[in-house]
């Protein structure tokens, strides 16, 4: 199957290249997403998955949209 994926902020470099067409297999999830990256799972705060919040283990499906965001500070 084939997702979008799109990193934001300090993860952007972990952004796979061809993000538009992240190909995973069938029942893979947003753990399996983050850790083929590369990006720690703790370095992960916020997932949205077609728009809505979402956590690690939400299974994906062809043509999902992730969204991946790290904590963000500031005062």
């Amino acid at each position: 199957m084939h997702i979008t994926v799109k990193c934001y902020a300090t993860l952007q470099r972990f952004q796979p290249g061809g993000g538009e067409d992240f190909a995973l297999d069938e029942g893979g999830t947003v753990r399996d997403v983050v850790l083929r990256l590369g990006i720690a799972p703790e370095d992960v705060a916020v997932i949205f998955v077609n728009g809505l919040h979402a956590p690690l283990d939400r299974a994906l499906a062809d043509g999902d949209r992730l969204g991946l965001f790290p904590a963000v500070g500031g005062g």
